[in-house]
């Protein structure tokens, strides 16, 4: 059943189809319920966004429909390592035993701290009792976690159907796209990302950025940035991409926020204003102008192939949220293949209700990018290894 297609990351990789029969079987499955909560008055805390759950449903179902006695585990938020009532799966529980009640769903992996140092006591403890193990969490595959790294080494094992549709999606991009390929790459700060833009100038034929990283790479052209934010440490190399050969298009407006006014969530002070790429006096750039806006969106409305992984400005604050929205609009327009690289790209997508526009929208938004920068993960690592793997199957 596994299959490689032209996409390696597939080969030798076990998929459901590759585990023993399931009926009666005890199968361990790691999923990825690491989502929002909001306490709810004086009551327990509600899930606010259940699309990781119910993108684990299908191999949930799957598995029980062939007969196995499935119990999930996850991580939620950060602990360290040690019970914390803030993170208590309770409304997590609640709300797949609403979607799926007939899943068992551990507590939270990382009240132990055997989970994040990968503890080969902690991952005994995980698989004693089960007879299998599935990993259907893209999102923490990029992590040498305990539950991610280490069942394949003693159970029958598979990728689930999510984790399966995630690398052919990413896989097709890092394979042959349908050209040309454009990637938008948003976000903070320039240092979380230089390694995936370095990676996928070999990749794609033009690359565009936005976000608070933006400045760094203005900074490395010359311009001025006034109180916007930069890492001066990495403007050389921000500037050896820019002489890469590959088109790197960067903002020719911003929108901008007086000195010393607030921002974010709880902003609403002091004069915004639009200006060109060189920002005044201390002025603090927050989002790419509408110049810029448009000069995005029609790359992207040429392109065959598209991936976007990080906002255009801090788009929590509705005054810095239209370059957001304008390039979630574009992508939705696009009649090419569009990949949206999880995290606050695909709150922002969902927010604005263009998920069903989009052709695939990744769970995984640090595995998103750590796949396309090194060309695999330790999580499908480890499962080539297991012992039903197609590679290790003795003849």
């Amino acid at each position: 059943m596994s299959g490689s297609g032209t996409n390696p990351l597939l080969e030798g990789l076990p998929l459901l189809g590759d585990l023993p029969d399931l009926e009666g079987a005890s199968v361990l499955v790691r999923v990825d319920f690491n989502v929002p909560l909001r306490p709810c008055d004086d009551a327990p805390a509600v899930v606010t966004d259940d699309f990781r759950i119910r993108a684990a449903l299908p191999t949930l179902e799957y598995l029980s429909s062939h007969g196995a006695q499935v119990t999930a585990c996850t991580h939620l938020g950060r602990p360290d390592g040690s019970p914390d009532t803030r993170w208590e799966l309770g409304p997590v529980r609640e709300e797949l035993a609403r979607l799926a009640p007939q899943i068992e769903l551990m507590e939270n992996l990382r009240f132990d701290a055997g989970e994040t140092a990968n503890d080969p006591d902690f991952v005994k403890k995980l698989v004693n009792t089960h007879d299998a193990y599935v990993n259907d969490a893209f999102g923490v595959s990029h992590r040498r976690h305990a539950s991610v790294v280490g069942p394949p080494t003693y159970l029958p094992s598979a990728a689930g159907l999510l984790l399966q549709k995630e690398i052919e999606a990413l896989g097709r991009l890092l394979g042959r796209p349908d050209r040309p390929f454009v990637a938008v790459v948003g976000g903070a700060k320039v240092a979380d990302k230089l390694g995936v833009l370095k990676a996928l100038l070999h990749h794609v034929d033009a690359l565009v950025v936005g976000g608070g990283m933006a400045f760094t790479f203005l900074a490395a052209q010359g311009h001025d940035i006034g109180g916007s934010m930069v890492d001066r440490d990495r403007i050389d190399e921000c500037a050896q991409l820019l002489d890469s050969g590959t088109p790197i298009l960067l903002p020719t407006d911003i929108v901008a926020l007086e000195p010393g006014a607030p921002f974010g969530c709880d902003g609403g002070g002091g004069e915004v204003r639009t200006v060109g790429a060189d920002i005044p006096g201390a002025w603090q750039g927050l989002d790419i102008g509408p110049e810029t806006v448009g000069a995005y969106a029609d790359l992207i409305a040429g392109a065959g192939s598209v991936l976007w992984n990080g906002p255009m400005g801090v788009f929590e604050d509705e005054r810095f949220s239209a370059g957001t929205a304008g390039v979630a609009a574009a992508m939705a327009a696009c009649a090419g293949y569009t990949v949206v690289g999880g995290g606050d790209s695909a709150a922002a997508v969902d927010a604005l209700g263009l998920e069903h526009e989009i052709s695939f929208i990744s769970t995984g938004g640090g595995a998103s990018l750590e796949l396309l920068e090194f060309g695999d993960l330790p999580g499908l690592a480890a499962l080539r290894g297991a012992p039903n793997a197609p590679g290790h199957r003795k003849s």
